[in-house]
Order: structure tokens, then C-alpha cells, then sequence
């Protein structure tokens, strides 16, 4: 039997629809939600996904200020247009698109965000409280993937989830999330031995090691949850996932496509975050 698949896109269509009465809200108290994103550099993906971001502003009523700065930029030209967004009462997100290019420190610069302002919850203030159970923002992906998981009314408690990928974009931050539910959580990395053991105990697994159909038929249990966060692009040019997703499919219960999963709701997520950064700044929470 096929499993059911996780519509990422219709949720998230779903959820904007709700976001852009909140903004209408908003606006007839004299708020506009306003986010700003820096984009350092050429990179394609990097491009590609800012135009996603801004295209999801526009649809929803959110203004959207981009900041497009040349490859060179050093860390003290960027960090000092941070400083004047975090300043402006105007701006409730903020958001550096990663990856920065190699001569600028991801860390340095992300920590001059202001923590209510980080709608992407990378900072160490968002992070730490994300560890101690008290969250502020919680990063985008992670916090679309558990809505997914609700949506489907897939329980987590007491499940064996196994999560592959220890970034602190994805891998970290949905750990903990998963561990909040009451999941028993293992992570996988790069150096994990014989991950094929572990992957196949899974009742949930996730996965972001960005490696093109990394996980096989052969790797999953029978009736498994696979929440595949991966984007790569083959070389004939078509967008797959970490996951072997047909011959996978025929062995999940459920399971997300790509694209049309995951990517989606990470952009309905910042828009929410955005939002919930709005009414708290102006006192609304």
C-alpha cells in the first residue's frame, strides 16, 4: 500500500490564507508586519529562495525590504545595517539569508540580530530559549515540519524519531522540538556508522543531510513517517529530495514529496513568525 502524502503545499496555502487576515487585522490597528532580509552575494539557490520570501510578503500584505549586497561586502558594512534595522521600529524581521559567502562569520554576524526580531530563530537568545523549553521564535523549517505532523494527526509521543542532519537551521532545533513532544530522539550525522541501523528503527524519520536519494527502500521500516527536508538538483536539472521518494513511498504511511513539502511551509512559517514578531513588539501578546 502507498503512502498518504503529506501536502505541504495545500497547508501552507491554507495557513496563509489565515496569516492574511491577520494582517488585515493588523492594518486596521495602523501595524504593517515589515520584514527585511540581507542577501550577501551571487548564490543561485540563495536568490531563488529571497524570491520566494518576497513573493509570499507581497501575497499576504507584509512589507518587504531586501537588502542585495555585493560578494565583497565585509562583516562591518553588514553588521552595521543590522544595527540600523534592529533600531528601526518599522522592521519586525529580520533575516540574513544563509549561507553567508565564506570570509564572513555566520555566527558573529547572526548574533547582532535583535533576538526579537529573529524571525528565522537562529540567534543564541532563540536557541538557548528553544533548549530550556521557552521558546521565542522557533527556526522555520523545524516548526513547518511539526505543523505537518499535526496536520496529519501523526503522534509523537513514545515514537522512536530519528533525525538526520545536526545543523542549527534544521537538524538542532527539531530535535528539541521532536524531544518536546515526548518523541525518543536520535540524531544521525555524517560520521554516524552503520546508519542503516538506526534509520530502520524509526517510526518518524526526518531527514536534511542533502545528499540526492541518500535514503533508500531498504533503510526504512515498514509503515514509517518520512519527513524528507532535502533539496538538490539532479543533473538533468529536476528537484529531489534526501529520499528515494517512489520506491520509499510504497513503504512509508506517510511521507512528504519534494517539491511541494517541506520547502512550502518554511516559508509560511517565517511569514507567521513575522507576524507574532509584530504583535509583540507593539504589545499585542
Amino acid at each position: 500500500m502507498s503512502a498518504v502524502i503529506i501536502d505541504g503545499k495545500m497547508l501552507a496555502n491554507k495557513i496563509k490564507e489565515e496569516l492574511k487576515n491577520e494582517v488585515s487585522e493588523l492594518k486596521n490597528k495602523g501595524i504593517k508586519p515589515c520584514l527585511a532580509v540581507l542577501l550577501v552575494g551571487e548564490n543561485k539557490a540563495s536568490q531563488k529562495y529571497v524570491s520566494y520570501k518576497e513573493k509570499a510578503c507581497n501575497e499576504l500584505g507584509i512589507e518587504s525590504q531586501v537588502y542585495k549586497l555585493p560578494e565583497n561586502t565585509n562583516e562591518s558594512v553588514l553588521t552595521n545595517i543590522i544595527n540600523e534595522l534592529n533600531e528601526n521600529p518599522k522592521v519586525n524581521g529580520i533575516l540574513v539569508q544563509l549561507p553567508l559567502p565564506r570570509h564572513l562569520a555566520e555566527q558573529r554576524v547572526l548574533q547582532k540580530i535583535d533576538p526579537f526580531k529573529d524571525v528565522d530563530g537562529f540567534t543564541p537568545y532563540c536557541l538557548g530559549r528553544l533548549l530550556i523549553d521557552n521558546p521565542l521564535f522557533i527556526p522555520c523549517t523545524p516548526k513547518g515540519v511539526l505543523r505537518m505532523i499535526d496536520e496529519y494527526k501523526i503522534t509523537l509521543e513514545g515514537k522512536n524519531a530519528v533525525v538526520i542532519g545536526r545543523s542549527i537551521i534544521v537538524g538542532k532545533p527539531l530535535s528539541l522540538i521532536l524531544l518536546r513532544r515526548n518523541a525518543t530522539v536520535t540524531i544521525c550525522h555524517s560520521k554516524t556508522k552503520e546508519i542503516q541501523e538506526i534509520t530502520k528503527k524509526a517510526d518518524i524519520l526526518c531527514v536534511a543531510i542533502g545528499k540526492e536519494r541518500f535514503i533508500k527502500a531498504s533503510m526504512v521500516k515498514e509503515g514509517a513517517v518520512v519527513i524528507d527536508i532535502g533539496i538538490n538538483v539532479t543533473a538533468s536539472g529536476k528537484v529531489v529530495g534526501d529520499v528515494d521518494f517512489d520506491a520509499v513511498k510504497e513503504k512509508a504511511s506517510y511521507i512528504t514529496p519534494v517539491p511541494g513539502g517541506v520547502g512550502p511551509m518554511t516559508i509560511a512559517m517565517l511569514m507567521e513568525n513575522t507576524i507574532y514578531a509584530a504583535k509583540l513588539q507593539r504589545g499585542l501578546l
